[in-house]
C-alpha cells in the first residue's frame, strides 16, 4: 500500500518492519495500559498472511494505529478489525477515522467486501465513527466477550460489545450519517427513560420495550462520557451496561439493528442515542 497523505499533516501507511511494528506495541501499552501487548512475532506474521498495520504518524512520530486480520465465519472470509488506539495527546483529530478510510481503501485493494469488529457500544466516541460516521450496521451484542478486563478503560464492569459490520462496497452504508438534528425525535421514541441525578451524572431508569409496537424507529440513550461517568459512580455505570443490554439483546432477538448514532450538540442533556429500526 502507498503512503496515504490525508491531510492535517497525519501520514498514513501500512508498516512491516520489526522496528515499525515494536512501535505498535508501545502504543498499545501507552493507550491500554496492558503489560500483555500484542506481541511483535504475531503482528509481522498477520502482515504476512492477509492481514495489515497501519500506522498513523505526525512530523515523523507514530500516533495512531489500526491492526486487522482474516476472519472466517464457515462461510466467508471477511476482515476482522482488532484494534485502534490514538496517542492520547492526539485524539478528537479525526485521527481515527482517517485510519478507518485507509483501512478500508486496503482491504478492498486485497479483495475484502466486509469488516468486522467490536467496541463497548456504551463509548459514545466509538458509537458516533463507527455507527454514525461511517456507517456500519449492529445487529450483534455479545455479554462479557472478553471476560474480565483490568485495563483503565475496561475495569470494574462486564466487558459487553456490540459486534458491528461495514460492508464496504455498498455506497449506501459508508456515507456520513449523523443525525444530531433528530435530538427530539430521539426523546419521544427512546426506550430507555433517563434522569439526571444531584451529582449532574445520567442515571437509566426504566426501560420500555412496548416501544416497537408503537414505532419504526426507536432510540436507546447512552451517557455521552461513559468514562467519566465511570470513575465519578461505578454503580451507575453498572446499571447503563446491565440496562442497555437487555435492551438490545431483547431488540436484536427480534430482528432489529442499530441503523444510525444521534450525537447531541446541547451540552445541557449528557446523553447520545442509538437509532434502531427492524432489519429488511
Amino acid at each position: 500500500m502507498s503512503k496515504l497523505n490525508l491531510g492535517d499533516k497525519v501520514m498514513i501507511r501500512q508498516l512491516l518492519s520489526i522496528g515499525e511494528l515494536r512501535e505498535v506495541r508501545k502504543l498499545e501499552s501507552k493507550t491500554w495500559g496492558n503489560i500483555d501487548s500484542t506481541p511483535v512475532h504475531q503482528t509481522l506474521t498477520v502482515s504476512k498472511n492477509g492481514g495489515f498495520v497501519l500506522g498513523a504518524y505526525v512530523g515523523g512520530e507514530l500516533v495512531g494505529f489500526q491492526y486487522s486480520f482474516p476472519g472466517f465465519d464457515g462461510t466467508s472470509v471477511y476482515l476482522c478489525s482488532h484494534m485502534l488506539a490514538i496517542d492520547p495527546r492526539f485524539r478528537n483529530r479525526g485521527i481515527g477515522e482517517k485510519l478507518k478510510h485507509a483501512q478500508r481503501e486496503q482491504a478492498r485493494q486485497m479483495g475484502y467486501s466486509l469488516i468486522r469488529w467490536t467496541y463497548d457500544p456504551l463509548e459514545s466516541i466509538n458509537g458516533y465513527l463507527n455507527i454514525g460516521k461511517l456507517g456500519a450496521v449492529c445487529s450483534t451484542y455479545i455479554e462479557n466477550c472478553y471476560g474480565e478486563m483490568n485495563d483503565h478503560l475496561n475495569s470494574g464492569l462486564p466487558s459487553d460489545r456490540f459486534q458491528v459490520e461495514w460492508r464496504i462496497n455498498r455506497p449506501e452504508e459508508t456515507r456520513r450519517r449523523v443525525g444530531e438534528n433528530k435530538v427530539q425525535e430521539a426523546g419521544n421514541a427512546c426506550v430507555i427513560q433517563w434522569r439526571v441525578n444531584e451529582r449532574g451524572l445520567p442515571v437509566a431508569d426504566q426501560i420500555d420495550l412496548s416501544m416497537a409496537e408503537k414505532y419504526d424507529t426507536v432510540y436507546v440513550a447512552i451517557p455521552a462520557k461513559f468514562q467519566h461517568l465511570k470513575e465519578i459512580d461505578i454503580s451507575v455505570a453498572r446499571q447503563w451496561r446491565l440496562k442497555t443490554r437487555a435492551v438490545f439483546t431483547h431488540y436484536f432477538a427480534g430482528g432489529w439493528e442499530v441503523t444510525n448514532f444521534i450525537k447531541n450538540i446541547n451540552q445541557e442533556i449528557p446523553v447520545n442515542f442509538y437509532e434502531m429500526q427492524k432489519s429488511s
